[in-house]
């Protein structure tokens, strides 16, 4: 039987509350060295990728991290308790060999990243994006060599193609485990500096995703919280947690 999984939350059928999931088929979950690469084993019989590919990483760390999922499920396999697991999928079958198009979404994230635009109003949020995002963007201008260019409102301001190419050569000679966990948080906060910022360790993932969340936390404050939004972000912060934690088993 096949034994891949990857983002395949299953829609829950119609008047059921919850998803159909899979039995458990394996009792034993073990590491094993694999030609050079740390390979997850159930019952002594190597893991797939929903791709066919072995589910392996370059990280003794990061293959225990992975088999931890696989060990902590229950009767029944829930993918949704398995980010890392699903984020070292997707990095096998989407990103290894395909890093190129990776990069070139990452860098048109930099174009258009969210730490340089900025409200026009009121003091209170343009002292909060200040205070979370003006240390990245000095960061970046200093040690990447990357400033970039900040806009008012959502008018369009074109950044300097040689702190973009900069940027590029920061994250060209990543692998693509890397590589997809910082394509993850990039999606995810609308930044390509604030996962930067993580990998180089100048923030910790609670700081990039604070300062990712600093309008919405702003709006939040102002008119409550909604219940369907909560949920939502949730489910995003698990994600950018399982990339976060891959950057730094890697």
């Amino acid at each position: 039987m096949g034994e891949g999984i990857n983002d395949q939350d299953k829609k829950a059928p119609l008047g059921s509350e919850k998803p159909k999931l899979p039995k458990r088929f394996y009792k034993d979950v073990t590491v094993a060295d694999e030609d050079g690469q740390a390979a997850i084993l159930l019952d002594g019989r190597p893991v797939r990728t929903p791709g066919k590919a072995p589910l392996a990483v370059p990280s003794a760390a990061l293959a225990e991290a992975v088999a931890d999922e696989w060990r902590a499920q229950g009767k029944e396999i829930d993918p949704r308790t398995m980010p890392l697991t699903k984020l070292v999928n997707s990095a096998i079958d989407g990103v290894l060999g395909k890093e190129a198009p990776v990069i070139d979404d990452i860098l048109a994230h930099a174009g258009s990243d969210l730490l340089c635009y900025r409200a026009s109003g009121p003091e209170g949020l343009l002292a909060l994006q200040a205070e979370h995002w003006d240390p990245v963007l000095a960061w970046a201008a200093c040690a990447l060599s990357a400033p970039l260019s900040l806009a008012e409102g959502v008018m369009h301001v074109t950044q300097p193609d040689a702190s973009i190419a900069a940027l590029r050569g920061e994250i060209e000679g990543l692998d693509a485990f890397r590589l997809a966990a910082l394509h993850v948080m990039t999606t995810l906060t609308g930044s390509a500096l604030l996962p930067l910022a993580v990998a180089r360790h100048q923030l910790t993932p609670e700081e990039a995703w604070a300062a990712a969340h600093v309008d919405e936390d702003w709006q939040t404050g102002q008119w409550g919280e909604d219940a369907e939004a909560k949920v939502r972000r949730e489910n995003r912060k698990r994600d950018f947690d399982a990339a976060a934690r891959l950057l730094e088993l890697s």
